[in-house]
């Protein structure tokens, strides 16, 4: 199935229920339409935004100044090591994957044309879009795809997407078949295949990348970065898409403060913020020089708890641990309403979802019983948290409150971002962080399993490990849900995420500005919205 790389973006997605599965074997061909987005996944209707937009015909030129939240020394433009928002917004701009998610969930071709595999999911061929090349000028050619893998599996790159790629060999297990075409010979089956190339963080590279003076082929070009401060980006005037980027310039700035960030705006200092605080979403709305940018999603913002440390190693002060919040209250005060209750188990959005499990609610008595068999009445805990995404430090001030109900002491240990994703980082005993909308596969390998990069809660379940494995070899789709959902109950009655919600994403920018637009698989900012954004008149 063959996707018009030039066809008209859409309000949203039509709703459908778990695929057939003769549908989902139509999608696994990408330059595919791959499956259709869920029900929730309605970012993309007009009502998502709010204040005057400009409008009318593009403009070219000029520049736009975006903050972002967070950043710090360790801040990074490697196309394949962004652990902070800003490095994720950094990636978006110099970079591309062979596909990527859009606005609306649904994989599309970028870096690729077209992505198939052959019947029994071992054998998958990339092509290369024609005429693709670097921002220096070189054709984008299949050893630069595979030197960019070969980069991403290397122990010594400690690259974010290593383990979704687990199922490929460096050395043997690419091709080049001709000049614009990979052929990938996996040493297990994978339904994983798509959702792993597709992420943010396997952009393709040139074969002799130097991340310090990086090259990729997306809507930008490196100018400079300043860590902890900023960085520069130029139209790349080759990019593949016909006339855009449409501005001369983007500039991200860090701003590791919230209340500075929306001052930022107000004051004219940038003309677009990402994640803006719930409790300023007024301010901006009331304001008529700026448009809020609003995107439902699948994202969440736990909190984890290590499962191999006191007292979180014991099951029962886990299942404690979430029975003390009150979700609905969560929702109502941390994100002011722009959110929906969670179950403790993230991927709403995948067909495989687990959605017959009963809905955790606050237990008080229930959590003082479990505490008291594990022998931890009048519990103390240090919850590290830090302003990473939105609404973070704030749902962990609404949780220490909503503990002392059970006589649980939660005790905040507030840092700024830097200290947070410094060395202690993934090492919190209890703390918080942020994720993006993924299926339940791809975000297991990130964060579920011993090799994750994001495994913050130190979770290595053996059965639960069986259970993907299974799932990722399996090409029928109604085998592979039911493994999924097995896995999820697993995390559902044991795991170490407490998930009390899904995030509305909220974006501000300058009425100024044009074209940007909602986008459920993240922030819009972070996302490639600039390459489509330009100035009016």
């Amino acid at each position: 199935m063959q996707v018009n790389d030039r066809r008209p973006r859409t309000a949203g997605m039509a709703v459908r229920g778990r695929p057939r599965r003769r549908d989902v074997l139509r999608g696994m061909a990408v330059g595919t339409g791959a499956l259709a987005a869920p029900a929730w996944l309605t970012a993309c209707s007009d009502e998502s935004t709010s204040g005057p937009t400009a409008s009318g015909e593009p403009q070219r030129g000029g520049t736009i100044r975006m903050g972002g939240a967070g950043g710090g020394a360790t801040d990074s433009i490697d196309a394949h090591k962004p652990v902070t928002k800003l490095d994720i917004a950094r990636v978006h701009q110099l970079y591309e994957p062979l596909l990527i998610r859009d606005a609306t969930f649904e994989l599309v071709p970028m870096a690729a044309e077209s992505v198939e595999p052959n019947k029994e999911l071992t054998v998958w061929t990339a092509r290369i879009r024609e005429g693709l090349t670097f921002h220096d000028g070189r054709p984008v050619r299949p050893e630069d795809v595979i030197a960019t893998y070969q980069r991403i599996l290397d122990p010594k790159t400690t690259a974010s997407g290593a383990q979704l790629l687990s199922f490929l060999d460096p050395a043997n297990g690419m091709r080049k078949v001709d000049s614009r075409t990979v052929e990938f010979q996996l040493e297990r089956p994978s339904a994983l295949f798509l959702d792993a190339i597709s992420e943010y963080f396997q952009g393709i590279v040139p074969e002799d990348y130097d991340p310090k003076n990086p090259i990729g082929s997306g809507p930008f070009a490196y100018e400079s970065f300043d860590p902890g401060e900023q960085s520069v980006f130029t139209r790349n005037d080759e990019y593949w898409r016909e006339g855009e980027p449409y501005i001369d310039e983007l500039v991200i700035i860090d701003f590791p403060d919230d209340t500075a960030r929306v001052n930022a705006l107000l004051g004219g200092q940038v003309e677009a913020i990402e994640s803006v605080p719930y409790g300023q979403i007024s301010t901006v709305e009331n304001n008529g020089d700026f448009t809020l940018l609003t995107s439902e999603s699948g994202n969440w913002n736990p909190f984890t708890m290590r499962v191999d440390a006191e007292p979180f190693s014991d099951v029962r002060v886990r299942q404690a641990m979430r029975l003390l919040v009150d979700r609905q209250q969560m929702i109502d005060v941390v994100l002011v309403g722009n959110g929906a209750i969670a179950n403790d188990i993230y991927c709403p959005g995948d067909p495989c979802y687990n959605d017959s499990l009963p809905q955790r609610e606050q237990d008080i008595d229930q959590a003082r019983s479990l505490l008291a068999q594990a022998g931890q009445e009048g519990l103390q805990v240090q919850l590290t948290t830090s302003p990473v995404a939105q609404g973070i430090v704030e749902a962990a001030t609404v949780f220490a409150e909503q503990a002392r109900a059970a006589g649980v002491d939660v005790q905040l240990n507030k840092v700024d971002t830097g200290v947070f994703y410094g060395d202690d980082y993934l090492s919190w005993p209890f703390a918080q962080d942020f994720w993006g909308t993924r299926s339940f596969l791809a975000q297991v390998a990130q964060g579920s399993l011993p090799g994750s990069p994001f495994n913050e809660t130190h979770w290595e379940d053996p059965e639960f490990i069986d259970l993907v494995e299974a799932a990722e070899r399996e090409p029928d789709q109604n085998k592979r849900c039911t493994l999924i959902q097995d896995a999820q109950e697993i995390e559902y009655d044991s795991g170490g995420h407490i998930i009390w919600g899904f995030i509305n994403l909220v974006d501000a920018h300058s009425t100024s500005v044009a074209g940007l637009e909602p986008n459920v698989a993240g922030h819009a900012l972070d996302r490639y919205g600039f390459r489509h954004a330009w100035l009016a008149s």
